[in-house]
């Protein structure tokens, strides 16, 4: 989908006198291309300025000076909800009217599965009862779908996977600009879910598709069952979660991670390799690798530890 850039901030009510261009979708400021949209809100991203290649940023005056001479500057003072509104243009276009896969050999899809168009089945593949794949999804060899999977447009899995009941992956992370009369407006999620091989993902688990870009489950990786991946996450290879895991937005697992029952990780953080979270632990910063964390907020096991034998000697002194 291609719009001219006038046509876009003429919908969303910004002025525009540049030189018209076409665009073709949103990205960030470090990854957008000359023919896509971008947007500057946090001065933690100001050094990509300078660098960003977008064809033209959403952003505020008085930063407007640090773009390069080839983006167009949007001026605006709400550059994410302006982000928000444009969003809509390159969302996917949903409809009813399905197709029949591409399959390879020896595939078994029950008759009660629903598939939309130009989806792409490998050798193998067995589908049970109940299940959706919509558009553009692609399924690799010797991958099961146990019944009720729900696979949005554009989700892509690898080969060997096993998906259980109940799962959704590729539905639409939890997104929202806001306005000044604090009304809540939809970012729509136009990037995608990416399972590569090996991986098996839980009983009713969620797995957001990315508002740009795409999120990641690494090969060899187990998800547990009830358990949440937001928006643009990138869970590194062989990591293991167990039940009601939580991870919010933008969150990048190294490899081997080890996630107890129960734990959550806030937004926007790393951790590293060979990680081991204790259940119920919370992450509040990023985490160094190799080491065993606990408690809420997260701190070396150890001293959670000690930390717990001191409070319990505290009580019963009081006793």
């Amino acid at each position: 989908m291609t719009y001219k850039l006038s046509q876009i901030i003429k919908d969303i009510g910004l002025n525009f006198e540049d030189n018209d261009i076409n665009i073709d979708g949103i990205h960030t400021l470090s990854e957008a291309t000359s023919t896509q949209l971008s947007f500057f809100n946090s001065e933690k991203y100001m050094d990509q300025l300078p660098k960003t290649a977008a064809a033209a940023v959403f952003i505020e005056e008085k930063y407007a000076e640090l773009l390069p001479a080839t983006t167009v500057a949007l001026i605006t003072d709400e550059p994410y909800l302006k982000l928000a509104l444009a969003s809509k243009f390159f969302a996917h276009k949903l409809e009813t009217k399905g197709g029949h896969p591409e399959m390879g050999k020896g595939c078994d899809i029950d008759k009660r599965v629903r598939f939309g168009k130009d989806v792409t089945l490998g050798d193998n593949v067995i589908i049970l009862a109940g299940s959706y794949l919509g558009d553009n999804v692609t399924v690799g060899s010797d991958t099961v779908l146990h019944p009720n999977v729900t696979l949005y447009h554009g989700t892509k899995l690898g080969e060997r996977c096993i998906i259980h009941s109940g799962t959704v992956i590729g539905c639409d992370g939890y997104g929202f600009a806001h306005t000044k009369l604090g009304e809540h407006v939809k970012i729509y999620q136009n990037g995608n879910a990416l399972v590569e091989d090996d991986v098996e993902i839980g009983a009713n688990c969620t797995v957001d598709r990315a508002v740009f870009g795409t999120t990641y489950i690494r090969k060899g990786t187990k998800l547990d069952n009830l358990i949440q991946i937001a928006h643009n996450c990138d869970v590194g290879e062989h990591t293991l979660c167990a039940a009601q895991v939580g991870l919010a937005g933008s969150t990048t697992l190294g490899r081997n991670v080890v996630i107890g029952g129960q734990s959550a990780i806030a937004g926007h953080l790393k951790v590293g390799d060979f990680v081991t979270l204790a259940g119920r632990s919370g992450v509040t910063k990023s985490l160094e690798g190799g080491k065993t964390y606990a408690g809420f907020p997260a701190i070396d096991h150890k001293t959670w530890l000690r930390m717990q034998a001191k409070m319990a000697g505290l009580i019963k002194r009081k006793k």
